[in-house]
């Protein structure tokens, strides 16, 4: 893809790239620390909770059927802009619904709204990464972890005086003027390279789908169920294992969010000596490990010292943190090299199987919770987070292939067509 923009014009696309990642991870958690009180709210047990957060995942799935191809016809930031409305007025609903249909049909527009604005916004952050030439996603992910911890923190400060309402009425409003003011920054659709994207597109059909592309989408959903899991259910382990009050429970996932951000903004300049997807492996086999330790220990010592208990969960899952960081970008990135498909289009692939996933590990998660109880459930997404350890390393030997394929392709001194991302 040419560069044909200035560094100025650059430079403000990804700051406004950079502001909507943040506000994007304030929006998603900012129910996380009162995710008991909707839960109350609604008069459900921890099994049809997993399965309304599971089920209500059906409504990311739709938007993978046509995202891409609104992104190839008017481009990434009108689909943004209008996304976040939506995103905006289902949490503002939350907080008025007592019937779990209804909360279910909620949910199921929120997923719709974020799916369709994820795969706009991905597929700009990759766009953009290719006009620099440089990787630079690991940063707006990193931006992302940034707007989530500091939800966390202040949604668990509000959760101790602020009626539920009142909060999920003033932190959406404010996400959604972040979202128009940034968005008018992005990159337009005449800048953002989607029609030469769309070359790429060679129509391959959803069945003749490329296998990697599959493959890729089981690494993404192995990595990122593990974050999932902890932002769902650590306000209910703080509260049912940990015994601690709602301020103080939300301080394990805001230090492995803050643990991520370190990560995640450390990933660019170490991408220059180690493959991303190497950094994922590494990080998928330490991550597993500490998010054990900090699970089964933490819930061992809460029998007899909480503030022990809590300690101990937050110094593991900060390390989690950590292992967890490369996870996701690094299978987005790798979208990039998968040729014959565009950007867009490589996404909501690996994002339908994803979000397949997805629903039905958020529903069996649930069931497990109500059955075996939550600590022994935590077996579960530990075992993916070691499997997507597993396929970074694959998918770092495979992207070492496609580079020297490339060099052999042509002469020392010949223009290189494309720019490797990943």
């Amino acid at each position: 893809m040419p560069n044909n923009l200035s560094p100025e014009r650059l430079k403000r696309a990804r700051f406004a790239l950079f502001a909507i990642f943040f506000t994007q991870g304030v929006a998603a958690i900012t129910t996380l620390p009162r995710i008991p009180e909707l839960i109350h709210q609604i008069h459900v047990n921890f099994a049809e909770w997993g399965a309304i957060m599971g089920f209500a995942g059906l409504g990311s799935l739709v938007p993978l059927v046509f995202t891409n191809h609104l992104v190839s016809r008017f481009g990434t930031s009108p689909i943004i802009r209008a996304s976040a409305f939506a995103i905006v007025a289902v949490l503002i609903a939350q907080a008025w619904i007592t019937s779990p249909w209804l909360f279910f049909a909620v949910i199921f527009l929120q997923s719709f709204s974020f799916s369709t604005f994820n795969i706009a916004l991905n597929a700009q952050g990759v766009m953009l990464q290719n006009q620099l030439g440089r990787v630079i996603l690991g940063a707006f992910h990193g931006a992302w972890s940034i707007g989530a911890a500091i939800s966390a923190a202040l949604s668990g400060f509000l959760a101790g005086f602020m009626p539920l309402w009142l909060h999920l009425l003033i932190v959406p409003i404010a996400c959604g003027v972040v979202f128009q003011i940034a968005g008018s920054q992005l990159l337009k659709p005449s800048e953002d390279g989607h029609a030469s994207e769309s070359n790429r597109d060679r129509g391959v059909s959803w069945l003749k789908t490329p296998k990697y592309i599959w493959f890729l989408a089981i690494g993404l959903f192995a990595g990122m169920f593990p974050e999932l899991v902890i932002m769902d259910w650590t306000a209910v382990f703080s509260r049912d294992v940990l015994h601690v009050d709602a301020t103080r429970g939300a301080i394990p996932y805001t230090v492995f969010v803050s643990a991520m951000i370190v990560g995640r903004f450390a990933s660019a300049p170490l991408t220059k000596r180690i493959h991303f997807s190497t950094m994922s492996a590494v990080g998928g086999f330490v991550g597993s490990i500490a998010m054990a330790l900090g699970t089964f220990i933490s819930a061992s010592l809460a029998q007899t010292n909480q503030d022990a208990a809590l300690w101990t969960q937050v110094f593991f899952y900060a390390i989690a943190g950590l292992g967890i960081a490369s996870m996701v970008p690094s299978f987005y990135s790798a979208a990039g090299e998968v040729r014959g498909l565009s950007t867009a289009q490589a996404l909501s692939r690996m994002s339908l199987a994803n979000a397949l996933f997805v629903i039905l590990a958020k529903t069996l998660m649930g069931s497990l919770v109500e059955v075996n109880g939550l600590v022994t459930a935590m077996i579960f997404p530990l075992v993916l987070f070691v499997i997507a350890g597993a396929i970074s390393t694959y998918v770092a030997r495979h992207s070492k292939r496609i580079r020297e394929q490339s060099l052999a392709a042509y002469p020392p001194t010949g223009p290189i067509s494309e720019i490797d991302v990943a």
